[in-house]
Order: C-alpha cells, then sequence, then structure tokens
C-alpha cells in the first residue's frame, strides 16, 4: 500500500512555526527601533512589503550558499494595515557575513509595487540589473543615497551586532506552502496569504504590530 505523501502539521511543526515568526518579530522590531544604526525612516514608511528571515545560516555544503525560512508582509489596499506574515524560503546567493558569523538576519523592504508583485510569484531569484541593491543605515542616510531609490528592493544583514546593508544578489525565494499550511489550516502561497485572505496568528500580529509602531497604518 502507498504511503499518504502528506500529513497534517504536527504540533511541534506549529511550536517551530510560532517560535520562527516570533524571532522574525523580535529581530525587526530591534532594527526598525535602532534609530540612526538602523533603517532610514523614510524607506520603511515608502515600503510596499517588508521581508524578515531570522539566522540566514551559511551552508558549509554549498559554496557561499545559504539557507533560511522567513516571512513577508505588505501594506493592504489602499494602504491600509499589513497583512498576516507569509512563510517563505531562501536559497542560495552570497551573502557577507560580518566578522565570520556562521549565520546572520536579513531584512528587506520592497519599495514599489513591481518588486512586491515579483515576490508574489512561487520562485524568484534576485539580482537582475535594478532589483535589488544594499540599502542605507542610518535616519538621514538615504537622502545620500539617491541611486538607490531605483531598486525595487533593498537589503540589510545583522550578525554579531553589525547592522549593514548588503546586495542580496542570487538568492531564490520561495513560498513555503508547508509554513503557511502549520499557520493557517491551509496549503496558501505568498500571494494568498497577503491578498488578506487569512487572520494572522498572534505571533503574525506581533509581527505586524512591531511594523506599525515604527510606520504609519496609512501612508500620507
Amino acid at each position: 500500500m502507498t504511503a499518504c505523501l502528506f500529513a497534517a502539521p504536527s504540533e511541534k511543526d506549529r511550536r517551530e512555526a510560532a517560535e520562527r515568526l516570533t524571532e522574525a518579530s523580535t529581530v525587526f522590531g530591534e532594527i526598525l527601533r535602532a534609530g540612526d544604526k538602523g533603517i532610514p525612516q523614510d524607506l520603511v514608511d515608502k515600503a510596499q512589503c517588508a521581508v524578515i528571515v531570522p539566522g540566514l545560516k551559511k551552508g558549509a555544503f554549498i559554496v557561499g550558499g545559504q539557507f533560511g525560512k522567513g516571512f513577508i508582509t505588505c501594506r493592504g489596499g489602499n494602504d491600509r494595515g499589513w497583512s498576516a506574515p507569509a512563510a517563505i524560503k531562501v536559497e542560495g546567493g552570497s551573502v557577507g557575513f560580518q566578522i565570520g558569523g556562521s549565520e546572520t538576519d536579513v531584512v528587506m523592504l520592497v519599495m514599489n509595487q513591481r518588486g512586491a508583485d515579483r515576490l508574489m510569484q512561487s520562485q524568484f531569484t534576485l539580482g537582475g540589473e535594478g532589483e535589488i541593491a544594499a540599502g542605507p543605515v542610518g535616519r538621514e542616510a538615504s537622502a545620500q543615497t539617491d541611486a538607490k531609490f531605483s531598486a525595487e528592493i533593498l537589503s540589510w544583514s545583522r550578525s554579531r551586532g553589525v547592522f549593514a546593508g548588503i546586495a542580496l544578489k542570487g538568492a531564490t525565494l520561495r513560498s513555503d506552502k508547508g509554513e503557511n499550511e502549520t499557520l493557517y489550516g491551509r496549503d496558501m502561497d505568498t500571494k494568498e496569504v497577503v491578498t488578506g485572505k487569512v487572520m494572522p496568528t498572534a505571533e503574525g500580529r506581533t509581527l505586524i504590530s512591531a511594523l506599525s509602531a515604527q510606520s504609519p497604518v496609512e501612508k500620507h
């Protein structure tokens, strides 16, 4: 008899997914509150979506490769509120791990609708011209980096307390349907989650609150 290929998420799966989402909320909250050592406020205010990957790991089995699990949340219709976070996987690419760190937290801001549309795909590889650039650091830093305004996605990393912009090129972002099912009870891709078809979990609301506290729920 052929075994069932798909099993319902276990309690262990649910606990690990919730812990990962809580970690993402903590990481993002710390970075958003970092002031002159964090992400410029105007970029947070302009962002269409935010991506957080806590503890992106450097894979010894892949030269220059990384693997991590994270979440994406996007502004809702008419810029009212932020969506329930959708689970994603990050694979491959090359990240400059500061001072020898074996893992790093990664944050990306998606600055326009075209970038957001790319991330709604089931799979998207970063790195094409104009797609992604290292983000500036500090409250006023973005005023000095006009060239970065043309990028669809800006990215940063934090490793061992060092926070800096990185050019996260060559990494592939995929929908993590299994984790979405664990969190929301249904097999859904990124687009289905962030377009508002589900309510956030308690841990998801914490992440949304961290972002809302830093950036207005409605953009003016």
